[in-house]
This record gives C-alpha cells, sequence and structure tokens, in this order.
C-alpha cells in the first residue's frame, strides 16, 4: 500500500500508525468483530483463521512482514471476517479506521495500492478455489507448500526451510485436505527426500521435485 510513497507521505504514515509487540497466540482482531482498524505486519508472522458453520476452523493464509491485514474489511465497513493471531513473536503497525481514511484522502497513492494488494488476494483465492476444485490432493498439498516457501522460505544446508512453525492440520486445511491424508503424503515425501524438518519445521528437500508434483501454478 505505501510503496508508491515518497520519504515525507512515509513518514506522515508511520507518525500516525501504532506500533506493538504481538507475542505468539496474541489474537489481534477476532472474526465478527467490527473492522475498525488497519494493520501492517512489520516482523513475525501472523495467521488468519476463519471459524467454519461446522463449528471447525481452518487457516486461510499466513502474513508476513510487509503485508497488510484487516485492512479491506475495514475500508468496506465491514466485520472482520477472521481471526488474526501471532504466530510468533512478531511487531505490528496499525491504525485507527478514521486515521487511514485521512492518510489516503491527503496521499491517493495508498488507496491506489490497497486496491491493488486486494485484487492480489483475490486472484490467489481464484487459484486455491481452481486447486480445491479440480485438482488431486497430492497436487494440491505440493502448491501449498510451495506458496509457503515463496513466501518465508529460507535457504538452509537441508534445503528451503519455511521460517516459521505450520502444523499438519494447517497444512491440510490450507490445502483443503485432511490431516491423515497430509500426514501419510509427508511421510511418504520424506522417504523420497522431497521434504525433511520436524512435526512443526518442514523442510522443502527438492523444491525441483516438489514443483513437478505441484504442476503448473
Amino acid at each position: 500500500m505505501f510503496s508508491h510513497l515518497g520519504r515525507e507521505a512515509l513518514e506522515a504514515v508511520i507518525a500516525a500508525g501504532r506500533i506493538r509487540p504481538l507475542a505468539p497466540g496474541r489474537v489481534i482482531f477476532s472474526q465478527g468483530e467490527p473492522g475498525l482498524s488497519c494493520h501492517s505486519l512489520l516482523d513475525g508472522r501472523v495467521k488468519i483463521v476463519q471459524a467454519r458453520p461446522d463449528g471447525a476452523q481452518s487457516v486461510i493464509r499466513f502474513i508476513g512482514p510487509g503485508e497488510m491485514y484487516g485492512t479491506v474489511a475495514a475500508l468496506m465497513g465491514r466485520p472482520f471476517p477472521a481471526d488474526a493471531v501471532a504466530v510468533v513473536d512478531s511487531l505490528e503497525i496499525y491504525w485507527p479506521l478514521s486515521v487511514m481514511r485521512e492518510l489516503m484522502s491527503r496521499y491517493p497513492d495508498i488507496a491506489m495500492g490497497s486496491a491493488a494488494a486486494a485484487g492480489q488476494r483475490l486472484f490467489e483465492l481464484q487459484d486455491r478455489v481452481g486447486d480445491l476444485a479440480g485438482e488431486r490432493v497430492e497436487r494440491r498439498i505440493a502448491r501449498t507448500l510451495l506458496r509457503l516457501i515463496r513466501q518465508a522460505g529460507r535457504n538452509t544446508s537441508l534445503g528451503v526451510e519455511i521460517d516459521f512453525p505450520v502444523t499438519r492440520q494447517e497444512l491440510a486445511e490450507m490445502a483443503g485436505s485432511t490431516l491423515h491424508t497430509v500426514s501419510r503424503t509427508l511421510a511418504a515425501w520424506d522417504e523420497r527426500e522431497l521434504i525433511g524438518g520436524g512435526r512443526r519445521r518442514i523442510v522443502v528437500r527438492d523444491v525441483a521435485g516438489l514443483t513437478a508434483l505441484a504442476g503448473p501454478m
């Protein structure tokens, strides 16, 4: 949202915001609450979790440094559609809705950036819906892992590690699968040395091999 702003405008945006640390597990906002604030992550990871009608929860996406969250709902005057929860020690900056609207009136590029970010999220959602509708579960899991390493991968001696903890259940929710299927698939890939790591840390050892399983994205 702020990538096209000059130094003076950026300083005004930062001065108008409120910076706060987020401990792991901190609920930043909850599903159904009025959207009265706009948020941007400075450091760490935040997960967006939505409650389903059956009472279960699904991880919608993970937010990384530099990304906005809660903004579209706030600007549309809608309740937050999901919970935002810190995954690791994190740092965010946020603005009350009235402050963000005033900033957008002063700096129209912020509004343009917001629209572009919302459009990008829509394209990502369309891709995921397409995966769920027509792809085999193994391919969906592979594509989910590739999205995560593109967002949060870091090179290690063993391969590309997702730099925050991801549970098998969270991976299943993102891939539209079950915990049993994801656990069985990851165990098979571990034996083939496509992936490695522990229960909550995933390392992709063979990115090319996983990409071949994922197919065109």
